[in-house]
């Protein structure tokens, strides 16, 4: 067996294909292995290869961006032997997730590379935070990924209307998106789910407490992560799981689950928030002027949408948090942009200070 056919017999279950093989082309002329990392911890990483399931160090692919480092996803190309083994390079990737990260340098930091669908997972045992639903899926349209929402924990809501009344409120902020119902405890939805990421490779996200361990433990068919309670006065978990796992799935395809995520900072995401907001895309397209604020402008398609009941206010203030926080972010390393929202807000003080001017005058 050559060691390119080796490479398809291994790690097909992987997602390895022919465009794959074609980007490592230039690395198996110098010997190097090919591979999926699986794990990522402290400098270190576990990839499987035609070889099994190796340690490397990722010394040589250590950048000053961190948006360049290697992470659990990555196809990379590894030393056919030593000890220890190195990763001299991974492949350019089809997709990335991507988030802000607290620094105050406004650095991204990738949570997962090469995936085709983003499962956001929702705890159906607390009150819903469509807002936070909505910042999940704005950073999955921008990943490139193929967003869905998997509502678990369905068993904690047996009233069927009340049950059809939430996901249709999520259905509502996630236009596009499949939204399922899922018990993992009991099995009910979850052969859906099984069908949808059958094929490449899907990451698990959501906030500590939204069953993503149960959830990828019951799509494994295994008890391959840890799962503990959350906890019953607000419904939130532990951290559970503290890497990022890449893990084969029997019925094909494969699955990364994530530690939970407590912050979800938008990282250039302008996109990924126009997707998510798509009807609010196309009403803006209808104002009377093409930089209208959807304030108080004359004409304005999206405040009419509102006053007559079309639009849900909660959805525009959402709309214009998002953005808003993406422009900043975005802003912190782009002097031009800054320099416009400077003068923006000078032009809205000015018209506001005007519009006070205009009212005393009455006044007097």
């Amino acid at each position: 067996m050559t060691s390119t056919s080796a490479a398809f017999s291994a790690l097909a279950p992987y997602g390895w294909d022919e465009s794959w093989a074609e980007a490592f082309a230039p690395f198996e002329a110098d010997g190097l292995l090919p591979g999926r990392v699986v794990r990522v911890d402290r400098g270190q990483c576990d990839v499987v290869t035609a070889d099994g399931t190796v340690r490397a160090d990722t010394e040589f692919v250590v950048p000053r961006d961190p948006m360049k480092v290697v992470c659990t996803g990555d196809w990379v190309a590894v030393d056919p032997g030593g000890d220890p083994r190195y990763v001299r390079a991974y492949l350019p990737r089809r997709t990335a997730f991507v988030r802000s990260t607290s620094s105050k340098r406004s650095e991204g930091q990738i949570l997962a590379a090469n995936v085709d669908h983003a499962v956001v997972a929702v705890s159906l045992a607390v009150e819903l935070d469509l807002g936070r639903v909505e910042r999940f899926l704005a950073l999955a349209w921008e990943s490139g990924a193929q967003p869905v929402v998997v509502l678990t924990k369905a068993d904690l809501v047996p009233d069927p209307v009340t049950l059809a009344h939430l996901v249709q409120d999520v259905e509502t902020s996630a236009p596009g998106v499949p939204v399922l119902t899922v018990s993992a405890l009991h099995g009910d939805g979850l052969d859906v789910l099984v069908a949808l990421v059958g094929s490449g490779t899907s990451v698990l996200l959501g906030q500590s407490g939204a069953g993503k361990s149960t959830l990828a433990n019951a799509l494994v068919g295994a008890d391959v992560m840890e799962v503990q309670a959350a906890r019953d006065v607000d419904g939130k978990g532990r951290h559970t799981t503290t890497t990022r796992n890449l893990l084969a799935l029997p019925s094909g395809g494969v699955l990364i689950d994530t530690p939970g995520l407590r912050g979800v900072g938008l990282f250039d995401a302008e996109t990924g928030v126009g997707q998510v907001f798509t009807e609010i895309e196309e009403l803006a397209g209808r104002c009377r002027f093409h930089d209208c604020a959807h304030e108080s402008e004359p004409g304005c398609a999206v405040r009419s949408a509102v006053d007559n009941g079309e639009l849900p206010q909660r959805r525009l203030e959402s709309y214009r948090k998002l953005l808003r926080e993406n422009q900043w972010i975005v802003a912190k390393t782009d002097a031009r942009l800054r320099a416009e929202i400077k003068k923006d807000w000078k032009r809205k003080g000015a018209e506001g200070k005007a519009a006070m001017e205009a009212k005393r005058g009455r006044w007097s």
